[in-house]
């Protein structure tokens, strides 16, 4: 029933008119869905309830302004957890259901075991928090990759440019953390398994919601998808800040 709930208050909140989502209220649709969807996977694997909450308030904004072409799952990579655990979650958002947990690497100017900063630039082989829409795939250097595009202004909107993509890679593996205590490191990308690459970027690929979290950076105030008032004050030569 309580999986039949979750469905059941996203597809309710999808038929009110588009004025009544936007009203803020601690009863509202929005904030009943996270809850419910909280409270289901409340229990599984260690996932952090503030990266979650965050990841399912970006994914309802995106959803309501029309941006996910694919519905069924988030994505939150939790960089505040070191890199020798699991800190790759695919929720399926329909049931309240992790689908899986994996390893996943962070750029190697981002830190060593924990990443500890971050950055939108060029060259700064540094990973950027935030939310991403998940596109094509393709086979490219690092073999199998899906593309990601940043919809943070000024947080990770040069992941294109950059070439942050999500790949496999052989530094991404329990043997590698039992050798040297915790995973290699990336340019920049996301970078997860070589053996399971394929299945997760599969799961997740053409359109659908990732989310890169870190608790110490302050992004919950910066984010223009958390905080869609920003974008319209940016655009105007306002600072937002």
């Amino acid at each position: 029933m309580k999986k039949r709930g979750i469905a059941l208050t996203l597809m309710l909140f999808m038929a009110l008119p588009v004025a009544s989502r936007a009203i803020p209220a601690d009863d509202s649709p929005e904030n009943r869905w996270i809850t419910a969807v909280m409270q289901s996977i409340k229990e599984e694997n260690n996932i952090d309830p503030e990266a979650l909450k965050l990841a399912l308030k970006g994914y309802w904004n995106l959803y309501c302004e029309g941006q996910l072409r694919r519905k069924d799952v988030i994505t939150l990579i939790d960089f505040s957890k070191p890199s020798d655990v699991k800190r790759l979650y695919i929720i399926d958002v329909r049931i309240g259901r992790i689908l899986r947990s994996d390893l996943v690497a962070h750029g190697r100017g981002s830190g060593d075991v924990m990443a500890t900063s971050f950055s939108n630039q060029p060259g700064s082989n540094q990973s950027s928090i935030g939310f991403y829409l998940t596109g094509c795939t393709y086979t490219g250097k690092n073999g199998y990759s899906l593309v990601l595009k940043g919809l943070d202004q000024g947080i990770n909107d040069n992941a294109e440019m950059r070439s942050i993509v999500m790949h496999g890679a052989d530094y991404v593996s329990e043997d590698y953390i039992s050798r040297t205590g915790h995973l290699g490191r990336s340019l920049g990308c996301p970078a997860v398994s070589m053996e399971r690459c394929f299945d997760l970027i599969d799961l997740i690929k053409d359109g659908s919601c990732l989310f890169i979290y870190h608790k110490d950076q302050g992004y919950a105030s910066r984010s223009v998808v958390l905080n869609p008032e920003l974008a319209l004050g940016r655009v105007k030569g306002q600072n937002p800040a």
